[in-house]
């Protein structure tokens, strides 16, 4: 399926310095992503590159490497104080589990110590809920939020790719679900054993997803992105 167009201008990031963690994972898709939409995108490795930033994204990878490169390029309190103090941040996949506040069954370090996140999202996510690298899969989703991509009155499905996905097991009080996955669209419809799973949420300037929409030629999630930034969503 081909994701339509969106609504927006081709330069509705334009003036923005929207930074994308690079120490692991697809950053370099997210970069192109908020570059098409005419932002400055910005590969963060040190904390000085944090400065000036008007939102950043967490990109997919593997969370724990990420976490554990955080901690040694000095990048893990900074994160956890932009994020405190208001900084817009989008995660998808692994951006969703280090924007939680609380992993269901962490992974754990060889000293026994459960894997850290950023955190700044009221959820309990999943790690690989959704199975395997080979139980990877791809459906249409109903997303919310996106009426300015409306055609005749109707926002087409997002087109989702799952590779080894979390999903959120629970969403605190003033976290918005933005979209689930129906047992029947799932790769392994047993895997969600009959319950529809959030895949995409929402709180304040805070918004992740368990997908990548960077692998699909999605462009809307990060123009929904771009319109929290300008405070217009």
């Amino acid at each position: 399926m081909t994701n339509p167009p969106s609504a927006l201008p081709a330069r509705a990031g334009a003036g923005l310095r929207i930074g994308v963690l690079a120490l692991q994972g697809d950053f370099r898709e997210h970069l192109h992503a908020v570059e098409h939409a005419g932002a400055t995108g910005i590969g963060v490795r040190r904390p000085a590159e944090l400065e000036g930033l008007d939102g950043l994204i967490i990109p997919g990878g593997e969370s724990t490497t990420i976490d554990k490169l955080a901690r040694t390029f000095g990048l893990r309190d900074p994160l956890r104080d932009r994020i405190g103090s208001g900084l817009p941040v989008y995660g998808s996949c692994a951006g969703m589990i280090l924007l939680a506040d609380e992993i269901a069954e962490p992974a754990t370090d060889l000293a026994g110590n459960p894997q850290q996140t950023f955190g700044g999202l009221d959820i309990t996510v999943r790690r690989n809920a959704f199975g395997r690298q080979r139980e990877s899969f791809e459906t249409d989703l109903d997303f919310k939020g996106l009426e300015f991509s409306a055609a005749h009155g109707v926002v087409a499905p997002v087109h989702a790719v799952f590779i080894r996905g979390p999903w959120v097991e629970r969403a605190g009080e003033g976290v918005e679900v933005l979209a689930k996955v129906e047992p029947s669209k799932a790769g392994h419809p047993e895997s969600l054993d009959r319950t529809a799973r959030i895949v995409a949420v929402r709180s304040g300037k805070l918004l992740a997803t368990s997908f990548h929409p960077e692998a699909t030629g999605e462009k809307r999630v990060h123009e929904l992105f771009i319109r929290m930034i300008r405070g217009e969503a």
